[in-house]
């Protein structure tokens, strides 16, 4: 992936992470509501839309893709300081650029696996401490299909 690749697809999780707060779903209930090719377009537009707050983007993409109030909020009901809409986009941008340089595929297939993943909801648990863990130990968790002991 270019810097400008890696760069959109950092915007690009950043508002799924957002939009999941905003309406209450986890990430996946955001992600599959786009096809393919609205996630490649989405992070076409991201060059753009980065210009923009993310309250109006998100408002964009809950009409675009009539996206429902859902009722998963870690955010209420985290004991500790939760960490912003940015880094666990960064977190997201990351094992998706980690994963898709090792499987070789098409980055919107590799998104959606990734975000329908066991480990994207753990990675949501703010009570647990799995969001600043080593990125390393998240890949190989998600590689297993477990959280490894």
């Amino acid at each position: 992936m270019t810097f400008q690749e890696k760069d959109n697809l950092f915007y690009f999780c950043t508002m799924i992470e957002f939009v999941s707060r905003v309406t209450k779903n986890l990430p996946k209930e955001i992600i599959l509501k786009m096809t393919d090719n609205d996630i490649l377009r989405e992070l076409k537009n991201a060059q753009v839309n980065h210009c923009l707050t993310f309250e109006q983007v998100s408002d964009e993409w809950i009409e675009k893709y009539q996206i429902a109030v859902g009722n998963f909020d870690t955010v209420s009901t985290c004991k500790y300081e939760v960490p912003f809409e940015t880094s666990i986009g960064r977190l997201y941008q990351i094992l998706i650029t980690r994963i898709n340089d090792e499987q070789n595929e098409n980055v919107s297939k590799t998104i959606k696996d990734f975000f329908t993943s066991f480990i994207v909801k753990e990675i949501k648990n703010f009570n647990s401490n799995l969001y600043y863990t080593n990125p390393d130990y998240i890949f190989w968790s998600y590689k297993e299909g477990r959280l490894l002991d």
